[in-house]
């Protein structure tokens, strides 16, 4: 009974492959350049190899098939774009919004939020969460941001002296930190284990995402849970989804205790502008400011959105405002450390501007540091945080002079457009200057992406930079950066995000003040 269901599932396979290759969607496919598929197969054999070589095998291939190549995985093509005319004819287009049906690998994880999500429900939850990083709150995050950076440097020089950090694990506790403080309006202090527990879930997660994504028979849910990896990921899922649940369970609490008197300045409607979401904040609150996870609670409570509507995205933005901004900061500071005229360029603007100010790094302190910005796009040119990014567009569209038919998966290689050597000059060269009004003039939009672009770009890019400028500025300001490893030795594995696959170590030596 097995063998004859077997056998004709291989006849049925055999005969899909046929029909899609040889029919209108496979001719159009094929007539893109690509790496030779074997029939059925396809060139999932190419991808059997370990993560950091899969990284290095897709770069060598977005060079060879410039600008734009096909993958073959079974009966299901790929696309893989780097060129700006065709990111901004995927990107920029409003009505081409849908992700592609990779990121249902992550389901489980953050099941159809605003990362993975699409169509209305999409809409629904980006106008519930703008309001979230408003100019106007950010302002009252950098305090956060200066206190928690204050924390940092702190534990750096408890350790007296100069010390060699392995930068990932350690700026990673520090972001984390800080997104639960300021977007979930919840403390992690005094929480040690509870973070790390998180923290490590998130990197073996990315690691499963890669397992799952060249193994295209476990992108089926029913199977990949009957394997041991499909185990692994559900321990994993409780520890993430147990971390959320509880941070969403204290600011509840907080906000019964309070009687709910600080929601109150919180009157949402899909219809209102931002400056109507917010008719009055609480300037008593200490610590308590309305936060992004206030937003998702006064929804849940005008039947707006359901508990797991609020998990969903939580899990979404602790993640994504975590990790994300610790790696910028990791490869910033392992820049600056590599390039010593720069770091000390860098210090001199913020050591005048801190005197400036006095000491403190408020909002429009943290405006005036502009060759410190300057030297944070350029390390998001040369090491964007998350490299590639994928969609299904709705229709047909025309990029690089092909035709794609709708609904085909097309992957935007984010970090092969940053190195583009027809839009950089010396594209592998640190060079904050780049970022000059004057050299900027006349660059391509999409030629530089690093929070993506279009109506779905990062909802929290401001907060980001806000953030990577007051963590590296106090850095700055207090320690001399100096190498350990370099990044020209550093291999990349491929991850949801830009993931080192080595420590990345740099010494920090304390500056004496005059």
């Amino acid at each position: 009974m097995i063998t004859t269901i077997l056998f004709f599932a291989f006849v049925l396979t055999i005969l899909h492959f046929f029909i899609l290759h040889y029919r209108k969607f496979g001719r159009i496919i094929n007539c893109i350049p690509g790496p030779q598929a074997i029939p059925i197969i396809g060139n999932m054999h190419s991808f059997q190899i370990s993560s950091s070589d899969l990284w290095t095998l897709m770069r060598k291939m977005g060079t060879q098939y410039y600008p734009i190549y096909r993958l073959w995985s079974f009966t299901t093509a790929f696309l893989n774009i780097r060129h700006p005319d065709d990111i901004e004819t995927l990107l920029g287009n409003s009505k081409l919004t849908k992700k592609s049906h990779i990121y249902t690998i992550l389901e489980p994880w953050f099941n159809t939020g605003l990362l993975t999500g699409s169509g209305r429900k999409w809409h629904t939850r980006r106008k519930i969460l703008t309001p979230a990083f408003h100019f106007n709150l950010l302002q009252e995050f950098v305090d956060i941001f200066n206190e928690e950076g204050q924390h940092l440097i702190e534990k750096l020089k408890s350790e007296e002296g100069a010390v060699v950090k392995d930068l990932l694990p350690f700026i990673s506790e520090h972001t984390l930190n800080v997104i639960c403080e300021t977007a979930m309006g919840t403390s992690l202090k005094d929480k040690g284990s509870f973070q790390y527990k998180y923290r490590k879930a998130v990197n073996d997660m990315g690691t499963i995402f890669i397992y799952r994504f060249v193994r295209p028979w476990f992108c089926y849910n029913f199977i990949f849970n009957l394997c041991p990896q499909g185990w692994r990921q559900s321990k994993l899922l409780k520890i993430l989804h147990g971390f959320s649940r509880k941070i969403i369970q204290e600011r509840k609490e907080y906000h019964d205790q309070t009687n709910g008197r600080y929601l109150s300045g919180i009157n949402y409607a899909p219809s209102d502008g931002v400056k109507n979401i917010f008719k009055h904040t609480h300037r008593t609150i200490t610590r308590k400011m309305l936060a992004m996870l206030d937003l998702l609670i006064a929804a849940h409570r005008n039947n707006q959105i359901d508990d797991e509507g609020i998990r969903e995205e939580v899990d979404t933005f602790v993640f994504r405002g975590h990790d994300t901004t610790a790696v910028s900061i990791c490869f910033t500071i392992m820049l600056l450390a590599e390039h010593k005229e720069i770091q000390d360029r860098a210090r001199v603007e913020i050591k005048a501007v801190m005197e400036e100010n006095k000491g403190k790094l408020n909002t429009s302190a943290l405006q005036n540091l502009s060759y410190l910005e300057r030297c944070i796009k350029e390390s998001l040119r040369l090491y964007p945080s998350v490299p590639s990014i994928s969609r299904a567009p709705e229709t047909d569209v025309k990029l690089s002079n092909y035709v794609v038919p709708a609904n085909t998966i097309v992957h935007v290689h984010i970090i092969d457009a940053h190195r583009d050597p027809q839009f950089w000059t010396n594209p592998d060269v640190f060079d904050p200057d780049r970022f000059l009004p004057e050299n900027s003039q006349g660059r391509h939009p999409y030629a530089y992406i690093p929070f993506s672009a279009g109506p779905r770009n990062c909802i929290g890019q401001r907060f980001a930079m806000l953030e990577l400028k007051t963590t590296l500025a106090l850095l700055l300001h207090n320690f001399s950066l100096e190498p350990v490893d370099y990044l020209k030795d550093v291999s990349m594995n491929s991850d949801i995000v830009l993931r080192p696959t080595y420590a990345l170590r740099t010494k920090f030596v304390p500056i004496v003040a005059c």
